[in-house]
């Protein structure tokens, strides 16, 4: 009898919880955001923009999308992920033809390539500003896109995404920046920097305080070079040293990896940070899968995706910036 009970009491709890699913149904898979039944929607404006796409490949494994810029084969592209091996591309014809790295933008990492092809279609530029909330759309070789999402943020600085140091301790004692020590192998070494110097400027900016002196370096990347006025004695002068990323075995290491870091399914971009402008969008973007347009639902391009920075993050160029340095390295790659 009892038995009986607890069998009729379990049928009426999975009655009662089918009951429930029916009053609210789970939405299909295929109509989430990323999902076909919302790409198959978007699909006219990719159909439009296919032809105007690169899938740039190094030895046959693909880095990189791209985007077509005149009828003579040039294309942007995102240049870090353009490691040495030989340059291909395929077209939206299913072709796979050569292609030639002609220089790249080192500030905003973007590549300018020539396609070994013919009766390509340029992109068309959007001459409108972005607006948060709108709908924006990655095409690809296909008729459907790639992911399609929202604008967050509008364009603004993006830091690097990892520190860089001239390699220096202050006297965390002091009122005024003054160097404790010079650690080895950094810029600050290089440059001749000594204990006991004082920092008076960085970057034409005058400091009194070491917390200055990091804030205007945090803007800066590994490579860069960065302006310092110091102070020896009584004496002052001026050096230009260049910041570097620490590496693991260098010495005081811990004393740099101060940044948190930041969990996500998949992997960033091999560089994420430090541009000038960007616009930040909701598409969840594959590094390999950047470098080509970010169009909006008139199939105009906004921007050039240029990174993809977090697990709900990715950055854009804004199409003003993109053209700028389109231009900028037209010039570059006609230099003798």
């Amino acid at each position: 009898m009892k038995l009986a009970l607890i069998l009729l009491m379990a049928g009426l709890a999975q009655a009662a919880l089918a009951q429930d699913e029916a009053d609210y149904p789970a939405l299909p898979r295929a109509q989430y955001r990323s999902g076909q039944a919302v790409l198959d929607a978007f699909a006219p404006v990719s159909t439009q923009t296919r032809n105007s796409i690169l899938e740039l490949n190094v030895d046959g494994s693909p880095v990189a999308l791209g985007a077509v810029v005149d009828t003579n084969g040039l294309a942007l592209t995102k240049a870090s992920e353009l490691g040495a091996g030989k340059l291909t591309c395929w077209l939206a014809t299913g072709q796979e033809v050569e292609a030639q790295l002609l220089a790249v933008d080192d500030e905003d990492d973007v590549a300018l390539v020539r396609v070994k092809a013919e009766g390509l279609k340029p992109i068309q530029w959007a001459t409108d500003q972005v607006v948060e909330g709108q709908w924006v759309i990655t095409p690809c070789l296909a008729d459907t896109p790639l992911a399609v999402g929202i604008v967050s943020t509008l364009p603004h600085r993006i830091k690097p995404q990892l520190r860089a140091f001239i390699g220096v301790e202050f006297n965390q004692f002091a009122t005024r920046p003054i160097i404790e020590r010079v650690s080895k192998g950094f810029g600050a070494e290089k440059a001749g920097i000594k204990p006991g110097d004082v920092v008076v400027a960085v970057d034409g900016n005058l400091v009194t305080n070491s917390d200055q002196v990091r804030d205007i370096l945090r803007e800066f990347r590994d490579g860069q070079s960065v302006r310092m006025r110091f102070q020896r004695e009584e004496k002052e002068f001026d050096e230009s040293i260049q910041l570097m990323a620490p590496r693991p075995d260098q010495e005081q290491y811990e004393l740099y990896a101060d940044e948190d870091e930041d969990n996500l399914s998949g992997d960033v971009s091999l560089r994420s940070g430090g541009f000038d402008q960007a616009i930040e969008h909701d598409t969840v973007l594959e590094p390999w899968q950047c470098g080509g347009p970010l169009v909006n639902l008139d199939g105009k391009v906004v921007g050039l995706n240029i990174a993809r920075a977090s697990r709900v993050a990715t950055y854009a160029l804004p199409a003003s910036l993109a053209r700028q340095i389109l231009t900028k390295l037209k010039a570059k790659a006609e230099e003798p």
